[in-house]
């Protein structure tokens, strides 16, 4: 296989937001974009285009023919259907290197290509995605990407991650579903946590946008200092130091105001009770206290 990335050829299976970004930009970085397969001719349209080179397939196996690298960025219930046909096909072979993009899965969805011969890895960029605009700045630059799958597709993976002028991880092709649990965690959670934040402000006669004014220096204040000091040492507030008065109050008004919320302030008043309890700062009797407030 040939890794000079001057002139590596690759092939996008699947030409929606990410596929036809990560064509783009590869590109601009001397990677050969040589084909594209998709259900939808015009996203084929779209990708030959904004590439300015490619051809369009509408058997993705034929596509894969073309090139030694092969990006399959099909939703996540297609991935390991489409690496099938293709293999079974006769798309793969012990020449090609096959990722997938998915954040939750792993690449031993891609078993099919690994049992022809073909390399085998997963790629996937800590980013959202826009429909790619004609002129726009890359969505990959300064982003984080993990990588896993066998020696040769990390190696290779390093150096397409490199291009893009993301930044590359490792982690071990097992820990892909936790990985992808950290994110969601991170991310989406984070969000209806703030929901839950701004929805006890609005209490207090204040809009959404004003309540989220009000809280995000605390919010960005609070991530900074996870930063700095890491997630047990950045705990503040009535948990931390032990007030199961003020938890108590907090609770009485939220079971009367908005009860929707109250498992979900005992649940991460639990939790958090766990981290003060690593600290060593709060006595057996407040731990105890707050233990029993936050039972369901």
């Amino acid at each position: 296989m040939n890794t000079n990335k001057k002139n590596m050829e690759f092939c996008i299976i699947g030409c929606g937001r990410l596929g036809i970004s990560l064509a783009v930009f590869l590109s601009k970085q001397g990677f050969i974009p040589r084909a594209f397969s998709s259900r939808s001719p015009e996203s084929i349209e779209r990708a030959v285009r904004f590439c300015g080179r490619g051809k369009g397939y509408e058997n993705p196996t034929n596509a894969a023919k073309t090139s030694s690298l092969v990006f399959i960025t099909t939703p996540d219930t297609l991935i390991e259907p489409m690496c099938e046909k293709i293999a079974v096909e006769g798309g793969f072979d012990k020449k090609k290197m096959v990722y997938h993009l998915s954040g939750a899965l792993s690449s031993d969805i891609l078993a099919a290509a690994r049992t022809v011969g073909a390399g085998t890895g997963s790629i996937h960029p800590l980013q959202s995605f826009a429909p790619y605009e004609e002129g726009q700045k890359s969505p990959f630059k300064g982003i984080n990407m993990s990588i896993e799958g066998d020696e040769k597709a990390v190696e290779l993976g390093k150096e397409i991650v490199n291009a893009l002028k993301a930044n590359s991880f490792t982690i071990p092709t097992h820990a892909k579903t936790v990985y992808h649990a950290s994110a969601v965690v991170a991310s989406n959670y984070l969000v209806t946590l703030e929901h839950f934040a701004l929805e006890l402000l609005k209490q207090a006669n204040l809009s959404e946008e004003n309540a989220y004014e009000i809280l995000e220096p605390l919010i960005m204040g609070t991530l900074s200092n996870i930063k700095k000091r890491g997630s047990i040492n950045a705990l503040t507030g009535p948990v931390a130091r032990g007030d199961d008065v003020i938890v108590s109050r907090h609770l009485s008004d939220i079971d009367a105001k908005l009860p929707q919320f109250s498992d979900l302030y005992r649940l991460l008043g639990k939790h958090t009770l766990d981290i003060a309890a690593k600290r060593g700062e709060i006595s057996a009797d407040a731990q105890e206290k707050l233990a029993a407030l936050f039972k369901f």
